[in-house]
């Protein structure tokens, strides 16, 4: 599903310029309890090759809590805050290590950058990140954004983050980014959820406004791992859109999405 700006762009056709990928915890670990270092290395190939047609991207990652998870051995049913923020703490590294080796297999160099809602909000905070982040982007540094767990517990504990959907909309803001694609375990945005039997769920393709009845078929969370789901990636495409970002919603795990 495609959500459109007033900028009329074209991936295919080489118009993008700078792009912002968000790949969420279910897809990063295929629907399972740890990271999948396939999945990963095929998200890093395709990340690649959009270097190679000429753009700049940007990674917003979940899986940090994922990989310290199964670093420790720990049960992912317990989720409450100071365990998960144990859990971001030791995965963190875990999950920059592993994609600093797969990009390092394309000669691509990567930045770690860890955010909390404070450093956006605060103008001062507001105007460094989006220097370091430009700044890193003139290198021909990828940086690997994710929310900085340990210290900040809004998204794991309050969901407010939805699994990074929302920080990935505020970095396509803050970057001034021409699209932003929401990678994770659907299609898109259907008419009734399709994990439901008998649902007869129907893709539709293209948004043109996100209005009360699209809201509606948010529901909740259609996906099985991590703390975002339909509703938070579509108010991520409100924010995105609003500043000009044309916004895809799309299945990580199609192969060359």
């Amino acid at each position: 599903m495609s959500t459109e700006s007033s900028k009329s762009t074209d991936a295919a056709s080489g118009l993008y310029h700078r792009v912002v990928v968000k790949a969420g915890t279910a897809v990063l670990t295929s629907g399972n309890s740890s990271l999948d270092a396939s999945m990963m290395a095929r998200l890093v190939d395709q990340l690649a090759q959009l270097r190679r047609m000429g753009m700049e991207v940007l990674l917003v990652t979940s899986g940090a809590i994922a990989a310290g998870r199964d670093a420790l051995g720990q049960p992912r049913e317990r989720r409450d805050v100071p365990f998960r923020q144990v859990m971001a703490a030791v995965g963190q590294g875990r999950l920059m290590h592993t994609y600093q080796e797969l990009f390092s297999t394309h000669d691509i160099t990567v930045a770690q950058a860890l955010l909390t809602r404070a450093d956006i909000d605060d103008r001062q905070g507001y105007l460094n990140v989006r220097d370091s982040l430009l700044g890193l982007l003139e290198a021909g540094v990828v940086p690997i954004i994710n929310e900085n767990d340990v210290v900040a517990v809004e998204e794991i504990g309050a969901e407010v983050f939805g699994d990074n959907d929302t920080l990935s909309a505020l970095v396509s803001n803050l970057v001034d980014a021409d699209l932003l694609v929401l990678l994770g375990q659907v299609d898109g945005l259907f008419t009734a959820d399709p994990n439901i039997e008998d649902a007869d769920p129907r893709l539709i393709p293209i948004v043109e406004r996100l209005d009360g009845d699209i809201e509606a078929l948010a529901g909740g969370s259609w996906e099985n791992r991590g703390q975002g789901g339909m509703a938070t990636k579509l108010e991520a495409a409100r924010l995105a859109t609003a500043s000009g970002v044309s916004v895809v919603i799309a299945n990580g795990q199609e192969r060359d999405v």
